[in-house]
């Protein structure tokens, strides 16, 4: 499974990105308005940094508005994917920006149906919140599920990428489930390497170390 990270702080952007762990980044107008900084600025630094795909969202509503800022983001830079809503000008928005060889992100999915209609319309990817649904006291991951099942049947291209990442469990059952990618906050991704196990092992191996008064360098 592919590693996005789910922020528009390069700093945070660069010291993951540093580790290997990261295949892209996704960024929407709320972690932009966090970051205070010009949009274009930021996408266009991201995408000088990580090789892979950097999702940047358009913010209009119509099909030619959306098709209108996602050829202006596009020309930022080639692993721009353009990120469109999941509505019916979304789609027509998609269709065209695929068509013209962009990569494009149709997010805020909230059903199979929705998904289905994503990867018809050409998407690069598809974002279920899986987070989101487990908000409204529905499964998350049972939509994953759903999605994976679909595009396997039908041999879609479209990668499934779960977004809305809450815990470290969503990270693990998202894997299970077959997603291609999922975007996750930088502090999920560092809760990831950690379990008590390790900790206490690598204090016991460096106590033993310790004895020998031996050095390496």
């Amino acid at each position: 499974m592919k590693f996005f990270v789910d922020t528009a702080d390069v700093a945070e952007i660069r010291a993951l990105a540093d580790t290997g762990l990261l295949d892209g980044v996704t960024t929407n107008p709320s972690l932009v308005a966090k970051a205070g900084r010009p949009f274009r600025e930021i996408v266009a630094e991201i995408c000088a940094i990580v090789a892979g795909p950097v999702s940047a969202e358009v913010t209009a509503t119509d099909a030619e508005g959306m098709i209108a800022e996602g050829r202006s983001l596009a020309a930022i830079a080639d692993n721009v994917a353009v990120k469109v809503p999941l509505t019916m000008d979304g789609l027509k928005a998609c269709k065209t920006l695929s068509g013209e060889g962009t990569m494009v992100n149709v997010t805020l999915c909230f059903s199979a149906n929705q998904a289905l209609l994503a990867a018809k319309a050409g998407a690069t990817f598809v974002s279920p919140f899986i987070g989101r649904l487990d908000d409204i006291g529905l499964d998350g991951l049972e939509l994953i599920g759903e999605i994976r099942t679909i595009y396997d049947n039908y041999g879609f291209e479209t990668e499934l990428l779960a977004a809305s990442i809450r815990t470290v469990n969503h990270v693990r059952l998202c894997a299970l489930a077959g997603a291609d990618v999922a975007t996750i906050p930088p502090a999920i991704i560092r809760q990831l390497v950690s379990h008590p196990l390790t900790d206490k092992g690598l204090d016991a191996f460096l106590a033993d170390w310790k004895k020998t008064g031996q050095t390496i360098l």
